[in-house]
Order: structure tokens, then sequence, then C-alpha cells
């Protein structure tokens, strides 16, 4: 006789793996279209104005869900290859606004989008007050409440990013209240408060002591740091420090007039 037990634990078992099933395929449909709009745009489909296909259309040709087109619009989007306009339509971006474009990457999705699987360790999610330095950036007064976080992202496992990242309570004021181990404090940021504006700097450096222990590298070891800020309507919403393992995160990017 086979222990109740076994059996619930063969069951969960295969329900995860069911699951992990379900997510590759979902984010591989979603990535179909995604590419498609991207490589079509690429070999000139759609010149810099043009309109494209709408969401509807979309939606018939591939026969996927309007909840699963819209993710690839929204991303092609955030990337800046596209614009879109409520109630007219979706036109391909202009040239010197895709030329000047950082891409503002969500890592979850990126993870997905490549079949694996994204993991988010929350080391810190409170509100504290401003230093000077982080409250100057977010046109604060030094000692204002801000919200801080502190994730780490892994794909399959691995540790691929550091995020420590302050926010302006008065751009997102739910912000404590999101679970972040389930979705990316850059995935509501921009649902709540989206980006008009961003500054950013990339270097190459150590990461600190703190952030080389929650990546498992040596203390010496390269990294790729983006700092990042961002606002939305004229109010500055957060600024970020993003630490990548040099030996297993590359920023990639291309541009054709």
């Amino acid at each position: 006789m086979i222990p109740a037990s076994a059996g619930k634990v063969g069951h969960d078992a295969r329900g995860a793996r069911h699951g992990r099933q379900a997510r590759r395929a979902a984010a591989a449909r979603y990535a179909r279209v995604k590419q498609y709009l991207k490589g079509e745009l690429a070999r000139g489909r759609w010149r810099p104005g043009a309109r494209m296909p709408s969401e509807a259309e979309l939606v018939a040709r591939f026969k996927l869900s309007r909840m699963t087109v819209n993710r690839a619009l929204r991303e092609l989007k955030h990337e800046g290859l596209i614009e879109r306009v409520q109630g007219v339509g979706t036109f391909a971006a202009q040239l010197h606004r895709v030329s000047s474009t950082l891409t503002l990457r969500d890592l979850h999705s990126e993870i997905e989008a490549r079949g694996h699987r994204h993991h988010a360790a929350v080391q810190l999610h409170r509100a504290e007050k401003a230093g000077a330095g982080v409250a100057r950036q977010l046109d604060l007064a030094p000692g204002a409440v801000v919200y801080h976080t502190l994730v780490v992202h892994h794909e399959d496992g691995v540790p691929l990013q550091c995020e420590d990242r302050y926010v302006n309570p008065a751009a997102a004021p739910g912000y404590l209240q999101a679970d972040f181990a389930r979705r990316t404090p850059t995935q509501y940021l921009l649902e709540v408060a989206p980006v008009w504006e961003a500054q950013y700097a990339i270097e190459s450096a150590c990461a600190s002591a703190q952030e080389a222990k929650l990546l498992a590298i040596a203390r010496s070891a390269p990294c790729l740091i983006l700092t990042r800020r961002t606002v939305s309507r004229g109010t500055p919403v957060t600024v970020v420090r993003l630490v990548h393992p040099g030996a297993r995160y590359q920023i990639e990017g291309a541009f054709k007039p």
C-alpha cells in the first residue's frame, strides 16, 4: 500500500511541474508576438510614425488572448519602439526617440522570455528617513519619509541582480503594500507612475560587501552597475542602484536608422 503522504507529494510535484510548464508556455506566446513586431520593425515594414496592426488584429492573427497581446505591446512601448494613442491606434516610434531610449527592462519578463524561472528574494521592505543624497534626488527634505526596498533577483536559482531602490511616497503611495516576491518593483512602478523622463549612469565596478554576499560573488569580482532616477509627470518617482555580476549579465541593444 502506498502511504497517503507519498501520493500527496507526487501530486504536489506534478502540480508544480505543470505550473512551470504553463508559465513557460505563456511567456513563449507573448514573446512570439513581441518578436514578430520587433522583427518587422527592424526590416522596415512600418516606417516611423506609420500605423501598425491594432491589438484586435493581433489577437485574431495569433489566436491569443487580448491580455497576452497587450503585454507584448506594452513592453514594446516601454522599450521606445512603438507609440500607442488611446482610441487612435499603435504607431512605429520616431527614430530620434528610438535612438535615445534606454530600455527600462523588467527583469522578470526578460528571464521568462528566455524560458527560465525568475525568483525574487526580498531583503528589505520598509519606510525610513531619507539621507541627504536620496532626499536631493527625490526632491524631498532631508529626513523626509521614503520607501526603501532591497531585492535580489534570481534566474533559475542563480543571483542575477541586486536591486536597491528608494521610492517617493507621493508618487507611489501603495508601494509598501505590494508583494515584491510575486511582482517586481519595476512592474509595479510602471503601472502606477509611468515614466516621463529618466537619468541614468552605467559603470563597471565592484559590489559593496553586502551586495557581494547577496549575489554570492567575490568582493573583487567585476560588476555592471546601473543607477537610475525616474520622473513621472514632473514628480520624482524613484532612484535605484542595480548591481549585476559581470560574468552573468550584459546589456544588449541596437539601433538601425
